[in-house]
């Protein structure tokens, strides 16, 4: 089943095209994944689809119509996304930040129900944030502060979360917690996963369907098997990767590579510079 589509869409900042004629779906209830270098249009991908930037040309689909012409509040109930870069939170606490994750809940003046509170407080014990709950953002930690994002994006108890490098300042303990984290919404609660990764391991272990771009557009788009592969990694990151099998999961998984163009230039220079003769005795 697919809720959410996009047909021949085109993204630019300024003059700059960034997504060109791109045409994909996102399986319902699935974790998708996209990867790809920086400046691919990862990011602008996710922002189009949620509609945090226009699009020029194209369409996007949600649930049978346009996503341009869905009520705000109706789509903020459909899904939450998480950015590279979240808005400052100056003179917050944790959980005043975590609640605005109820807004699109919320009628008349704005106060917080029962409900609201059960929903908040959940979020912050599920991404290990409660005991922050009344500190103010600005005094915690990086990781700290990613996690207490992610929080308010569960508190909006969407069907889709959009999460852009979720395991942005992390360090290997956390990150695995928020991606299995992740993994148990989407497997318990048929959430609907799409986020943006940076480590192709990480990538190949959570997702069900990953999206590889280069330059706005899709180099390949399918299961893990179809996308981590050295033809693929070569194209979409100029590298030489040795694919082998993660022992725990048994999916495909990146050991080791070569930057080739790095290859290129390191023989360039050994072939231009001089050989240095000693002139000590």
């Amino acid at each position: 089943m697919v809720r959410l589509y996009t047909n021949d869409l085109q993204v630019s900042y300024g003059e700059r095209l960034i997504v060109k004629d791109l045409s994909i779906h996102i399986p319902d209830q699935k974790i998708t994944t996209i990867i790809g270098s920086n400046g691919c249009g990862k990011s602008t991908l996710l922002k189009a689809m949620t509609r945090i930037i226009p699009h020029e040309k194209g369409s996007i689909i949600l649930d049978g119509g346009s996503i341009t012409k869905e009520d705000t509040k109706a789509l903020a109930k459909k899904m939450a996304i998480l950015p590279q870069t979240p808005e400052s939170a100056s003179g917050l606490t944790v959980g005043e930040l975590v609640s605005y994750g109820r807004f699109p809940y919320q009628k008349g003046f704005g106060r917080l129900t029962k409900k609201d509170i059960e929903v908040i407080n959940w979020a912050l014990e599920v991404t290990g944030t409660i005991d922050f709950k009344y500190h103010p953002v600005d005094a915690l930690s990086g990781g700290q502060r990613q996690r207490v994002w992610i929080a308010m994006s569960l508190a909006q108890e969407t069907e889709m979360i959009f999460l852009d490098e979720p395991t942005t300042y992390l360090d290997m303990a956390h990150q695995l917690e928020v991606l299995e984290l992740l993994q148990r919404l989407n497997r318990e609660q048929k959430r609907t996963i799409v986020m943006v990764l940076h480590d192709l391991n990480q990538a190949a272990r959570f997702a069900d369907y990953l999206i590889a771009l280069k330059d706005g557009q899709i180099v390949k788009a399918g299961n893990c098997e179809e996308v981590i592969t050295r033809d693929v990694l070569q194209e979409v990151f100029q590298v030489d990767a040795t694919i082998g099998r993660d022992p725990r999961t048994q999916k495909p998984m990146c050991i080791t590579y070569n930057l080739l163009k790095g290859v290129n230039q390191h023989e360039k220079i050994t072939h231009t510079i001089p050989t240095v003769t000693s002139t000590h005795a």
